[in-house]
């Protein structure tokens, strides 16, 4: 590893100094330009450790990449359609990712460049991966197929399948420290499931528009979903009591499109729960989880489709975009300044919130 990183970290500086420091004339703030992750629409990102991010896209590559440093650590190549997300099982070096191919394979960073795991079976794309937190023993994955599988990653066997009609999985996810997972579909409904039986044990009222992406808070009480749209319609994400199924808490309005990824960001001590969305128009929004006050909005003019975030601490995350690549969005206070966004309840003094490096 220690020569391979340092191939890509001379490779990131040269690519840096010939680039320099680009001025983001929107936020009056320099941008860093690293060596670029991908060639192409990226799809997915997530944390594989506070310094290491994990992502995938269009050019079927899955990248491993220090982002505190600027530096590409590893590439994984195996996919034969491009990727379509990637997660990580936390306090390891287990990545999983799935792909347009119909499969999701296993890597380990420190086990080399090939797959050390390979999970087969499903008949059209898999949008939905996620690890049982509790002991890394299973694997769930969703498809457009209509099938949801539970399967042992240690043996790459399918243990439990089921197929619901119209049931096309758009995205998947473990709740902490439980036995459920929740999925998002393109038939506008929420299910969760108990992985031991492997049956739907609550389905949430049918929203207007597919649900694109979940995510479920570290204590495991409330989901946030998000929605497509145009024109406004639609376009949000919904909060959820997951302690009464089908309660919905708040919604967070004011993407103009398709909100393709929603969040919880990292609370730290004495401060406000707060939630963040992505969006088709380009443009990322910090919420308050409870009250549904926007507190900031930046837009990323130019980048396309925002479609993953991924949070690495209260003041940090990352955003993969279809044309501009991976993001590093700083958050802080901005007590000079009024940030207001869009039809939110509430219009709040709020967050001064920037890039500060793309790669």
């Amino acid at each position: 590893m220690g020569k391979l990183q340092s191939k890509f970290r001379k490779r990131s500086d040269l690519f840096r100094a010939s680039q320099g420091e680009m001025l983001d004339s929107t936020l009056n703030s320099k941008v860093i330009q690293y060596e670029p992750a991908h060639q192409g629409s990226i799809n997915s990102v997530t944390n594989l450790s506070p310094d290491l991010c994990v992502s995938g896209g269009s050019d079927q590559v899955v990248v491993v990449y220090d982002w505190k440093q600027g530096s590409m650590c590893q590439s994984f190549q195996g996919h034969n359609r491009e990727v379509t997300k990637v997660v990580c099982y936390p306090g390891s070096t287990w990545i999983f990712s799935a792909s347009r191919d119909k499969t999701v394979l296993m890597w380990d960073l420190n086990q080399g460049d090939e797959p050390i795991q390979e999970f087969c079976g499903h008949e059209l794309v898999v949008n939905g991966v996620a690890v049982s937190p509790v002991d890394g023993r299973k694997l769930c994955t969703g498809s457009r197929d209509n099938w949801m599988c539970l399967w042992d990653i240690e043996s790459a066997k399918c243990e439990q399948r089921h197929n619901i009609s119209r049931n096309l999985v758009t995205h998947v996810c473990w709740v902490p420290g439980s036995s459920s997972v929740v999925q998002t579909s393109e038939d506008k409904t929420i299910r969760v499931w108990d992985s031991r039986a492997w049956q739907v044990t609550n389905t949430f009222p049918a929203k207007q528009y597919i649900q694109t992406h979940c995510d479920v808070s570290p204590n495991g009480n409330y989901l946030v979903s998000s929605s497509n749209g145009f024109g406004g319609q639609g376009c949000e994400a919904t909060l959820w009591d997951l302690r009464q199924p089908g309660c919905k808490v708040v919604e967070y309005r004011g993407h103009l499109q398709t909100t393709a990824c929603c969040v919880f960001l990292p609370t730290p001590p004495g401060g406000t729960p707060q939630v963040a969305t992505s969006s088709h128009d380009s443009s990322i929004k910090i919420w308050d989880q409870n009250t549904a006050a926007c507190f900031a909005t930046l837009s990323l003019d130019g980048a396309g489709p925002l479609v993953s975030l991924a949070p690495s601490d209260s003041n940090n995350f990352l955003c993969a975009s279809f044309n501009n690549g991976l993001n590093h969005i700083l958050v802080g206070q901005a007590p000079d300044k009024l940030l207001t966004c869009g039809t939110g309840p509430g219009m709040t003094s709020g967050l001064d919130i920037r890039v500060v490096a793309r790669f």
